[in-house]
């Protein structure tokens, strides 16, 4: 399939916007200057794209990075992505450099595509949406604010549990880690808690997903075009529902604080006018993306390291009952449970060092500059790569295997452990998903044991991390006190 998008690409898409000699080059006249870091281009025009992609499709996207490294003897290395110069910085330093210089010498940057997929009713990039989102929403995602939602997470995950799990001996994990991260996004984020209509909600967002990272091909049935096509579905389903909201509070039926969509129908900017509702819904296309995609992976793989290591599954199991018995029937948890949490916080964190949600994200730099004698020009894009640390038996000794306790007291050296991004870029949400991640454990372990079906199942990266098969489960209830 992937060979079938690549010639597509090479058939139809690139001869219709310009002839291939003038692409060339311009291709390589991007990558003329003294001291450029060393490495290679790749094709005309797609440059390593494939590769890039392909390391993801096959189940090791750290293999791209690792086998240039150490090509090149250099942890900074020239390559070309989606049409682009780019540069790949590996390793704590270049993590330092990028998140220390955010815009100073960098800013964030994503693909053409991205923008087609996630259009701006505003006619803005993506980078200036996101500046925009970052100033909106840390009132909703600080942890003192958090706080008061941790009832709310927990009845939805016990809503879930019995919904999709109990009286079942086999489960897939990955489609039902997104349908609990989902529903906690549409109702904290929307105050959208009916099932059914979360999940026809749903349905959309999983098309969307796949063609965020796609080949950009908008020809009919490739991801791409499908991911444009559910962006514009989702956004028109939104400004109804922003719609009925604007009205709902005109006549007091809902309160103007309950969630992030009426703050957001509440806010102003600089010069004191409203968000008109696409621009809204553009926003809230956004957090509901951000909310839940990257936490149902990171929830998946943890209940893959739990199936996979017992006596890891006993000590989260033993810390969680511990927490479980404190309670009195009905009582939800709270923010001291979740503070108790410490042993399976670790578990967490060592199952997205080893699976990070995200592998890595992409920046421009916006003047030339110099770092470790390379020479990086004005409008190159910078990649920088999570397995580059993660991995890296110099930052986290044998990274191949699971041990939670590389997280007790101080943890991880800085800026080696980055599943959350650094700097002013780091996630936002970061808080939400430890809460959203430990809930979903806590209910998790406390009514199961489980297996395996598939031993050693194929992990792929399209855009996130996932289990070829979804990771099938095989459930143990434990018996009922």
């Amino acid at each position: 399939m992937e060979f079938f998008y690549l010639s597509i690409l090479l058939a139809f898409v690139l001869p219709t916007v310009v002839s291939l000699n003038y692409l060339f080059y311009k291709h390589r006249s991007n990558f003329t200057g003294p001291n450029l870091p060393p490495g290679t281009t790749g094709w005309p025009v797609l440059g390593e794209s494939y590769e890039f992609l392909s390391s993801g499709w096959k189940g090791h996207p750290e293999k791209f990075i690792f086998d240039r490294i150490n090509k090149f003897s250099s942890n900074i290395f020239k390559t070309s992505l989606f049409m682009q110069p780019a540069a790949v910085f590996g390793g704590a330093a270049c993590n330092k450099f990028l998140f220390s210089n955010e815009n100073k010498l960098v800013v964030s940057w994503w693909p053409d595509s991205v923008n087609k997929i996630f259009p701006s009713s505003l006619q803005t990039s993506s980078q200036e949406e996101s500046r925009k989102m970052r100033k909106l929403i840390p009132h909703f995602l600080k942890p003192e604010a958090l706080q008061k939602y941790i009832g709310i997470m927990d009845t939805i995950a016990q809503r879930h549990f019995i919904m999709d799990w109990e009286n079942k001996e086999e489960v897939v994990v990955f489609p039902l880690a997104k349908r609990y991260t989902f529903w906690l996004a549409c109702r904290l984020f929307l105050s959208i808690e009916d099932p059914t209509h979360v999940a026809k909600f749903a349905e959309p967002f999983e098309l969307l997903g796949s063609g965020i990272m796609s080949i950009p091909i908008n020809l009919p049935g490739t991801p791409f075009n499908k991911g444009i096509k559910a962006s514009n579905f989702i956004r028109k389903k939104l400004r109804a529902i922003i719609t009925q909201r604007r009205l709902d509070m005109a006549e007091n039926r809902v309160s103007s604080n309950q969630d992030i969509l009426s703050h957001m129908l509440l806010a102003t900017d600089d010069t004191g006018k409203h968000m008109n509702e696409l621009d809204i819904a553009d926003k809230t296309l956004g957090l509901l993306i951000g909310g839940h995609d990257t936490a149902s992976a990171a929830c998946t793989f943890i209940v893959k390291y739990l199936a996979e290591l017992p006596h890891v599954y006993y000590q989260v199991y033993k810390e969680q009952v511990e927490i479980a018995q404190s309670k009195s029937e009905g009582e939800l948890l709270t923010w001291d449970d979740i503070q108790k949490m410490k042993y399976s916080w670790n578990v967490a964190c060592e199952a997205m060092r080893l699976t990070p949600p995200l592998h890595g994200a992409f920046r421009e730099a916006i003047t030339d500059f110099v770092f470790n004698g390379f020479s990086i020009p004005k409008g190159w894009k910078l990649y920088w790569s999570t397995y580059s640390t993660h991995m890296n038996p110099e930052c986290f000794p044998e990274p191949e295997k699971f041990d939670p306790s590389r997280f007790d007291g101080e943890g991880p050296a800085p800026y080696t452990y980055v599943p959350f991004g650094g700097g002013p870029r780091m996630c936002p949400g970061r808080e939400y998903a430890r809460l959203e991640i430990l809930v979903f454990m806590h209910n998790l372990v406390k009514r199961f044991k489980f297996e395996q079906v598939i031993a050693d199942e194929k992990i792929v990266v399209n855009p996130l991390p996932t289990p070829a098969k979804g990771l099938p489960l095989r459930l143990i209830p434990h018996p009922r006190a």
